[in-house]
């Protein structure tokens, strides 16, 4: 049994230890600095809980030291005290950060670590990349590799046709950050946002617009390989006018806590919610020009004893396929691992990657 620490005990932090503890190989420490996130956790014999204080790199040093690996489910900021300690530590590094400069600081850490850092390890950035990547390699040479990801509600009610699925400062920084992208074969940075486009599938209209975030490496790895790549955010049509609103004319880019406070006081929270995966890869093969499509929808679903939403269930499931592939050895166990390094495949078949049930479009 494989002893590991899942920091932050939050909707996904709590999802990760449900799904490692019901798997019988793993136990589970989850760690945070709120006792009363700490209480709702169900603890047992594979799941324990330490209240602690990330900022403190000694206690935290001292909690991973011994252990298989930590993964990260923390805001952002926190990522790189939990890297420097698990650097620290000697152990395997995981996390979901969206954060495009923690990920290069990550990237750092890992260059004298001797085990492994394999930080974007959920939906968007990860899973997605994985999709991509190996969408991309059926391809003799490559046009345009398009990416869009959405966690939506399945009955909005509001004018934002949206409902909290996951973490509200995760979701600000990525309307907000710049945003990577491959234009006409250079690497640029993108305003997030903008570039807003309307698609249908399944007969509903969606919108979907630039994101920071959600490319992981990709755009590195595919640099001169690719004309077009990017990457943007699935929402129902109307919300990003608002959100330009919000963060542009009101100023609220430069109050991050205010919006923070008016967002989780006025959208509640929902499981009825739908993961929308949309990956369209065209170039040329035996030299003609073909396209390829992946199209997937998660719904929330009971799982593990409990009803987890689509968000939690990708976010979680793909973070716990890719330490179950670590831990078979099936991806590099030292240095700086991309999620494109990462066979879909073997995540497919990996008994926690089942969860992304496919529906493919050709």
């Amino acid at each position: 049994m494989r002893d590991v620490v899942v920091i932050g005990a939050g909707k996904i932090g709590s999802t990760i230890a449900s799904l490692l503890a019901d798997s019988g190989d793993y136990h589970v420490t989850v760690a945070d600095r709120s006792d009363e996130q700490l209480q709702q956790i169900e603890t047992g014999a594979a799941i324990a809980t330490a209240q602690i204080d990330i900022a403190d790199a000694t206690a935290l040093t001292a909690l991973l030291s011994g252990k298989f690996a930590v993964l990260s489910a923390a805001p952002f900021h926190l990522t790189i005290a939990i890297a420097e300690a698990a650097a620290s530590a000697g152990v395997h590094y995981l996390d979901l950060t969206e954060d495009v400069e923690s990920t290069r600081r990550v990237k750092a850490i890992a260059e004298t670590a001797k085990t492994a850092f394999i930080p974007q390890c959920g939906l968007a950035p990860g899973f997605i990349s994985i999709v991509a990547n190996d969408l991309a390699s059926r391809f003799d040479s490559l046009d345009s590799v398009r990416m869009r990801v959405g966690a939506l509600p399945q009955y909005p009610s509001n004018a934002l046709n949206y409902n909290l699925t996951w973490s509200t400062d995760g979701v600000i920084n990525e309307y907000i950050q710049p945003c990577e992208a491959i234009v006409d074969g250079l690497l640029i940075e993108v305003p997030a946002l903008e570039e807003r486009e309307e698609f249908s599938l399944d007969g509903v209209t969606y919108e979907a617009f630039n994101t920071s975030g959600g490319l992981g490496t990709l755009c590195e790895t595919l640099q001169g390989k690719v004309r077009t790549l990017n990457y943007r955010t699935i929402r129902y049509p109307g919300h990003a006018a608002i959100m330009k609103a919000l963060l542009n004319d009101l100023g609220l880019r430069h109050r991050r806590e205010v919006l923070k406070d008016i967002l989780e006081n006025a959208l509640p929270s929902t499981l009825q919610d739908v993961v929308i995966i949309f990956v369209t890869v065209s170039g040329r093969r035996n030299g003609r020009l073909v396209q390829e499509t992946y199209a997937n929808k998660i719904y929330s679903a009971r799982i593990a004893g409990r009803t987890m939403s689509a968000i939690q269930i990708t976010t979680a499931s793909s973070i716990c396929a890719v330490l179950d592939l670590l831990s078979l050895g099936n991806i590099p166990t030292s240095g700086f691992v991309r999620q494109e390094d990462i066979s879909l495949d073997l995540f497919l078949q990996s008994r926690f990657g089942h969860y992304y049930a496919e529906k493919v479009y050709a």
